[in-house]
């Protein structure tokens, strides 16, 4: 059995105090966000219990789809690249970008440049997208959905030679009989309300997984619980998102939780079963949230 965590938006607090200067940009806006609402959601304490009792499950690796920072100051990589080397060592630990890990330009350079060797390839010197990572029996693809977008923007996109290269990748993972897991930053379908926040190049990254198929996608963004379902090859694909990493139990967010994806069998006899643990609404105390099978033998 192969176990693997899923947490996803920790944006990390404190904010550290930003210079005029360096708010001379989109930056602004998250600051005063910040400010107004955002510093009382995302708590440092919430997300120490959320971590400490993620290890305590001892789960053989983590994934973690995004947003470590808020509005990409320097000070916030270095914070996060500390907060990372607590959280175990960048064999065990798989991470790609979300929007605001590439808040500004020249931030996803900040952001690879800190914690490349979470985002690489087995056997790479360097950080690609997507990238695979292959551990007793899965693939973990990791893929950047992370562009700087205009303000009140948090729109995320793939590009062609990122989705072609997917294609690829899955189709030999598949002949690998590997159990294939994506990670994204952004869901790969979104609500008509959330417009402003969607990956624009959804539809083409469905159709790959229509063509080529994939065992599971995992997602953050959205700070909420979901599984949708998607078109794939030969069955349909568990698509599953989480709340904040960080998000304080009380008022109208879905407070912190993370899965745990326990994944069993081999090709064409695949077994996932799902563990959510985290902070039920209006309970100050982490437990067992919901347990469900995602993937079964056909």
């Amino acid at each position: 059995m192969f176990t693997l965590a899923h947490l996803s938006d920790p944006h990390l607090a404190p904010l550290p105090a930003p210079s005029w200067s360096q708010l001379a940009s989109k930056r602004v806006f998250g600051y005063l966000n910040w400010q107004r609402k955002r510093r009382r959601i995302h708590q440092r304490g919430t997300l120490d219990r959320v971590i400490t009792d993620l290890l305590a499950q001892a789960p053989d690796h983590v994934a973690l789809t995004g947003d470590l920072v808020n509005i990409a100051l320097p000070d916030e990589f270095v914070a996060a690249t500390a907060w990372l080397a607590d959280l175990g060592p960048p064999e065990s630990i798989s991470i790609v970008p979300g929007n605001h890990d590439a808040y500004v330009p020249a931030a996803l350079e900040h952001a690879t440049s800190s914690w490349g060797d979470y985002m690489r390839a087995d056997h790479s010197a360097h950080p690609e997208w997507p990238f695979v990572r292959r551990r007793a029996g899965v693939a973990l693809i990791g893929l950047s959905t992370a562009i700087p977008s205009p303000p009140f923007m948090a729109t995320g996109q793939l590009g062609r030679p990122q989705l072609s290269r997917l294609a690829e990748l899955l189709t030999a993972l598949r002949d690998e009989d590997l159990f294939r897991i994506v990670l994204i930053h952004h869901p790969p379908e979104s609500e008509p309300r959330r417009r402003r926040e969607r990956l624009l190049d959804a539809g083409p990254f469905r159709d790959v997984l229509a063509k080529v198929g994939a065992e599971l996608v995992l997602h953050g963004h959205e700070h909420v619980h979901s599984v949708m379902w998607l078109d794939g090859s030969d069955r349909r694909i568990p698509a599953v998102g989480v709340p904040s990493a960080s998000a304080a139990v009380g008022g109208h967010w879905q407070p912190a939780s993370y899965n745990l994806f326990r994944v069993t069998g081999a090709s064409q006899a695949w077994r996932c079963e799902m563990v959510t643990r985290g902070f039920a609404p209006g309970c100050a105390e982490i437990a067992e949230i919901d347990r469900r099978v995602l993937v079964r033998a056909v």
